[in-house]
């Protein structure tokens, strides 16, 4: 359980009402308790479809490759769901995407997707997890999607990039991302799945997220506008 007490002052957030969750913006050096929590529900929520692999836990638990991290809470302090954002990248081979295609059709075309669009500022959403048990599942994983909006603007990029299982995909456009059409899908993280991108563009997102989506997006955007708090230093834990 998350305690309120845990939130910093620094840390930007919101509240939606159809999720019943506060959405929290920090940083695992910020928040070291609440980076621990999201990671372990990741870790539970991919074993749970037999791709823990895809999450690097070992890799990503000391958070030196996360700038930071979204959580969802309800009321009760439970977390719900999270996603974790690396970048503004500075390198395409900075970006876990590109791991994903190495030797398969469409390695040169997301190299050139992402090295294209670094120099107006690329993040890359990665980990996000929702509980299975919530029953505002489907809220939290708009609530989720519509941080890939947010979240560039606070870190000053134009771009957002994930990847996802083309079952899941649709959930993840609703704030606007469009699918990679001309980058062939790839069975990663194993046989089962066809994992394509999706890339987000803070100048067109409107023209292409979904309607119910727009209210929601530029009342959270107001939100955050009103807050004096600032993205905490980034770096890991330590």
């Amino acid at each position: 359980m998350v305690q309120h007490g845990q939130w910093a002052e620094d840390s930007p957030g919101y509240r939606d009402e159809l999720s019943g969750c506060s959405f929290l913006i920090c940083t695992p050096r910020s928040h070291p308790e609440l980076w621990q929590q999201f990671m372990d529900g990741a870790l539970a929520s991919y074993r749970r479809f037999d791709v823990q692999e895809a999450l690097a836990y070992e890799t990503a638990i000391d958070g030196c490759s996360t700038t930071v991290f979204v959580v969802a809470v309800d009321e009760s302090g439970r977390m719900l769901g999270g996603t974790r954002i690396q970048g503004p990248y500075q390198h395409v081979d900075e970006a876990h995407a590109v791991t994903e295609w190495v030797g398969r059709p469409g390695e040169a075309a997301i190299r050139k997707l992402i090295a294209d669009r670094i120099p107006d500022g690329l993040v890359e959403f990665k980990s996000a997890w929702v509980d299975h048990e919530s029953a505002h599942r489907i809220a939290v994983r708009e609530g989720l999607a519509r941080s890939a909006i947010h979240v560039p603007h606070l870190l000053g990029a134009r771009f957002a990039l994930s990847t996802a299982a083309d079952s899941v995909a649709e959930g993840w456009r609703v704030s606007g991302a469009r699918v990679v059409w001309w980058i062939p899908p790839v069975p990663y993280p194993n046989e089962r799945y066809r994992t394509v991108p999706l890339l987000w563009d803070m100048r067109t997102f409107r023209k292409h997220a979904a309607e119910s989506q727009l209210p929601l997006l530029e009342a959270e955007q107001a939100a955050l506008a009103t807050q004096a708090g600032v993205i905490p230093r980034a770096g890991g834990l330590a």
